[in-house]
């Protein structure tokens, strides 16, 4: 089971552009339950429901190779790195305002183009990290943070970035040795495993619609880390990291829709410049990969 690399940024930026579009509704829904619910148990919840949905189509399509994967020990890493993200971003969201964890999180583009050419070596342009940097100031620009108050629930946002960069950049060593629905269902494994073992000890019972949210969590995010899987095998990191701004105009668009909150017109010029950067980085990869 091995796939290649194929150099089509065009197709990659469209499959992360589209996970980035989905990957907003998990967190939303994650936020309404973490009212009711102890965290632990919402990361159950994405993680089982993820597994329960994957697995089976992975061994329908490739049987018994689906246990013959190649680096599995990264396969497995893989997940947890996504697992604690999702628990510390999870956390954060609880209790500080969403648009703030956001903003935090988003860091984590940045420290994806820096590290690019350390694991992978791959030439990183400069214009493609001024690109990450004022990505990240229209970020900013939308979510306003308000950081004039300290809350130890940011370190989480923090730290979630961190991993989710692990997380993105493991993608990106796996991308050409297993197929992606493969790759997706190894992905769940070890969340699925540690957070059987500690949701237990929190469990509160759920009702049947907030048992059905929890399995969107996990549905949710199947296709929209199917999409970042594929996003790999089309594109480099350092050239899809910026697209990971995207996100925000779906976050804009439920925050209004859930939490009642209008962007203003600050929000309006941060939203103009996530599209831009996006614009010039679609219009020039190519060059881009030849500097």
């Amino acid at each position: 089971m091995r796939f290649r690399f194929s150099s089509k940024p065009s197709i990659g930026i469209a499959f992360i552009v589209s996970a980035m579009m989905i990957v907003p509704f998990m967190d939303a829904i994650a936020k309404l339950l973490s009212s009711r619910y102890p965290v632990l148990q919402i990361v159950w919840g994405r993680f089982f429901f993820h597994l329960l949905i994957v697995a089976p189509i992975a061994l329908w399509r490739y049987g018994p190779s689906v246990f013959r994967v190649p680096r599995l020990t990264l396969q497995i890493g893989r997940g947890l790195f996504l697992m604690a993200a999702t628990l510390c971003f999870f956390g954060a969201i609880r209790t500080i305002p969403l648009a703030d964890a956001i903003a935090l999180i988003f860091f984590d583009a940045v420290i994806i183009v820096l590290l690019s050419a350390f694991f992978f070596h791959e030439k990183v342009p400069v214009g493609r990290i001024i690109a990450s940097l004022v990505g990240l100031g229209g970020v900013i620009l939308v979510v306003q943070p308000g950081f004039g108050e300290f809350y130890w629930e940011s370190l989480l946002a923090l730290v979630a970035a961190l991993f989710f960069a692990l997380y993105f950049l493991s993608t990106r060593f796996l991308t050409g040795n297993t197929p992606p629905v493969v790759t997706l269902a190894w992905q769940g494994v070890g969340g699925f495993i540690l957070m059987s073992l500690l949701a237990p000890i929190v469990w509160v019972m759920p009702s049947f619609l907030d048992l059905a949210m929890m399995a969107a969590l996990g549905v949710i995010g199947a296709i929209g880390h199917l999409l970042l899987i594929r996003a790999f095998e089309y594109a480099e990191a350092s050239l899809l990291a910026p697209f990971l701004y995207s996100e925000i105009i779906m976050q804009v668009v439920l925050g209004y829709w859930i939490f009642g909150d209008l962007p203003n017109d600050w929000a309006i010029g941060g939203i103009v410049v996530i599209i831009g950067v996006g614009i010039y980085l679609s219009i020039n990869p190519r060059k881009g990969r030849n500097s």
